[in-house]
């Protein structure tokens, strides 16, 4: 979905959050979740710096504003902190199979909300925009195989596995879901 109009993030709700976009007032909260080595083990490998933090935060802006699709901060109803980020990109990655093109999804939540299925209600909720605004169009997701928690996710949701490949020399999960 390429829109010639700037796009931001529309707000949408799940039970338990508000998917909202990214607000610099989530920044603080967004780098000590990327710091966090629960959170990074799968995801790169490494706690993010400060520095690397502002750069992939300036990316959710930029998705919205020329794909028409990115990330949504996650804000907890109840408490109103920002607890994770889920959504779409097209990161024009270098594997393969190749996925450029194609949504990708993702999702990160911070520690503290781990473990309480909010991951499947955001993830089910994004997955449910994308067919509203995709039509029906195949999403894939790129999961580590050790991330068995958010291998499960992918499975709750209707992602299933096309093959075991390499991306940044690391064994990659490649799943895929059929709307």
């Amino acid at each position: 979905m390429n829109n010639s109009q700037p796009t931001v993030a529309p707000v949408i709700e799940t039970q338990r959050t508000i998917l909202r976009a990214h607000r610099l007032d989530d920044f603080d909260a967004y780098v000590a979740m990327w710091a966090d080595p629960a959170v990074t083990r799968f995801i790169g490998g490494k706690p993010r710096t400060r520095e690397e933090s502002w750069m992939r935060f300036l990316r959710h802006a930029g998705l919205w504003s020329l794909l028409g699709y990115g990330f949504w901060a996650i804000e907890d109803k109840a408490t109103g902190r920002f607890v994770g980020e889920a959504g779409f990109h097209d990161l024009k990655r270098d594997i393969e199979p190749p996925i450029e093109g194609i949504p990708e999804a993702g999702w990160a939540l911070a520690p503290a909300v781990h473990g309480a299925g909010l991951a499947t209600e955001v993830v089910g909720r994004i997955l449910a925009w994308g067919e509203e605004t995709f039509g029906r169009a195949r999403t894939v997701c790129i999961i580590d195989p050790e991330n068995i928690a958010s291998l499960n996710v992918a499975g709750k949701v209707g992602y299933r596995e096309v093959l075991r490949t390499t991306y940044h020399d690391a064994p990659t999960v490649l799943l895929e879901r059929l709307s």
